[in-house]
């Protein structure tokens, strides 16, 4: 029989975690009725959102952006705390810019006339695979829409159902070139030609949608379930006082010592079927094994770990997190669902004297198939698109890695990254650059002085930051996408309560599952995982609500 007060535990003090613990504290009557914790495995609360100083600037270690405020429950949070507004420098305070300057490997900078046509030919791509309404037809210029609009529907055409985005994309990148027809080589830029810069910049943008997704590889995403994810509409911003001001608010109504931290769970048992309650401990069905060897007992455990540490605690060589095992539906989806790893590289530029302030928006533009020469530039970074002050003329640089780049990063000394970086700089990048005259002809090109060539025109990096989110053993990784071989069914199957059904041999919602990788369309956002915490909240609500609790 289930204890006079239902015990409920909560694995996890991310979005998820206090989303549902706010949920179910404030609810009336909810103090009488609940003796409600949470256990963070960590020394801190918020899982992957993590705002941090650097430069005397405010970043963001993992979550950046509200992802449109139109509807968002984030932007609404924020609104109503004031987190919107702060007189301390913070990460993207001045939007994305659009003044970006496109420069190619080799140090010559794509004119937009070039950049342009590819830049929309992939978005409108994306907006075929998202479902959005393509181009109209009868627009006879040749512009990218247009030969996007056809690119698209050949390339459906041709069999493009059941494929990955990045065979999607690639069959409408040579949709493209066929339409286009044959055309003049470049002038002026070394040895590229006019079709490996058009593929280059595709390139961009398809390693772009990498940091998006989570995707290492663009062939890993599934292009039908591209249409079920949902966006907000509306611009995208940058939360001033930080992304943890968001949990710290969730978290402020909580009583002191209900969130428990340095709680590593290493095991839940529960009791799909022939559970025997005994004592008042002895009655609550699930049990929770922490690493300093102590246990807790719970009626209820909201589970809201990362699909990757999920992954690692089903995986058969090594014992599970759960016994006894979970059943196959929720195992299968797990394993079919994908989980990638992106991460942010922060560098501080001692700009005394430098030009520094006029350093743009980078966008990189690397050779694809790089013959030797081009090895000055390292290969985990030949992926990275872009490199560019976090807000107009600051003197930190950010960029984004994803996939085998970003784990590499993390496993990078300093000195190692702010050569490898300095040098792709040194190789993209003039000696100055006039913003009237654009780039001028003094490249260093990556040649042995690149690296003192660059730090005597634009500063010396004399700091790095960087998040480590793949190697970090409470996440395993950044965020979920749908991978090729999953669909949908598979996010809605992760959300799926145990044990099965109704029963008589085992107490009900034993184990609650929450968390962005357990929202049908809005997986991989800090939305996704605040609405999947209240909806296990409610969850319980309703279910005592049934039994006459307030």
């Amino acid at each position: 029989m289930v204890a006079k007060k239902p015990r409920i535990v909560i694995i996890g003090a991310g979005m998820a975690g206090l989303a549902a613990a706010n949920k179910l504290h404030t609810a009336p009557g909810s103090a009488e009725l609940f003796d409600l914790s949470i256990v963070e495995g960590g020394n801190r609360i918020g899982g992957r959102i993590r705002t941090s100083q650097f430069g005397g600037d405010r970043i963001e270690m993992g979550a950046t952006w509200i992802h449109g405020i139109g509807g968002s429950p984030i932007y609404n949070i924020a609104t109503q705390i004031g987190s919107l507004h702060s007189d301390q420098p913070w990460e993207r305070m001045d939007g994305f810019p659009d003044d970006h300057l496109t420069v190619a490997e080799g140090g010559f900078q794509v004119d937009p006339t070039i950049v342009d046509p590819i830049s929309s030919l992939y978005r409108q791509l994306m907006d075929f695979a998202k479902g959005k309404k393509l181009a109209d037809d009868g627009d006879e210029s040749e512009d990218g829409c247009r030969i996007a609009g056809k690119a698209a529907k050949l390339c459906v055409s041709n069999g493009c159902r059941g494929l990955s985005i990045g065979s999607f994309l690639r069959r409408g990148l040579e949709a493209y070139w066929v339409l286009k027809g044959d055309r003049k080589s470049i002038q002026d830029l070394g040895n590229w030609s006019r079709r490996s810069l058009e593929e280059a910049i595709f390139a961009m943008h398809e390693n772009t949608e990498r940091t998006y997704t989570s995707a290492g590889d663009l062939s890993q995403l599934d292009f039908e379930a591209e249409k079920e994810y949902r966006e907000f509409p509306d611009e995208e911003i940058t939360i001033a006082k930080g992304y943890t001001s968001i949990i710290e608010s969730l978290a402020s109504v909580l009583p002191l010592g209900l969130i428990q931290l340095g709680r590593k769970v290493e095991k839940i048992e529960w009791h799909p079927e022939g559970f025997q309650p005994s004592d008042e401990e002895g009655s609550r069905p699930v049990k929770l094994h922490f690493d300093d060897g102590s246990v807790m007992a719970a009626d209820h455990v909201i589970v809201t770990v990362s699909l990757g540490v999920l992954k690692a605690g089903i995986r058969k060589e090594k014992p599970g997190m759960f016994n006894p095992l979970l059943p196959s539906f929720k195992t299968d989806a797990i394993t079919r669902l994908g989980f990638g790893v992106v991460n942010k590289l922060f560098l501080e530029l001692d700009t005394e004297g430098k030009n520094f302030k006029e350093l743009p928006f980078l966008q990189m533009v690397f050779e694809q198939n790089p013959s030797v020469k081009q090895g000055k530039v390292p290969w985990w970074m030949r992926k990275t698109v872009s490199l560019c002050p976090i807000y107009k003329n600051s003197n930190v640089l950010l960029s984004w890695f994803a996939g085998h780049e970003a784990l590499e990063l993390e496993s990078l000394k300093d000195n190692e990254i702010i050569k490898g970086v300095s040098a792709t700089l040194c190789h993209l990048l003039p000696d100055s650059i006039t913003p009237q005259r654009g780039l001028n002809s003094h490249y260093c090109n990556g040649n042995l002085n690149g690296v003192a060539k660059f730090e005597r025109s634009y500063g010396k990096f004399t700091k790095v930051l960087k998040s480590g989110w793949g190697n970090d053993p409470l996440f395993l990784g950044s965020y979920s996408f749908v991978a090729v071989g999953s669909s949908g069914e598979d996010l809605d199957l992760m959300a799926e309560p145990l044990p099965e059904g109704p029963t008589d041999s085992a107490p009900p919602l034993q184990l609650l599952f929450a968390g962005e990788a357990t929202h049908r369309t809005h997986y991989s956002t800090t939305h996704g995982a605040y609405f999947s915490g209240i909806r296990e909240a409610t969850r319980l609500l309703q279910h005592y609500s049934s039994f006459g609790f307030p």
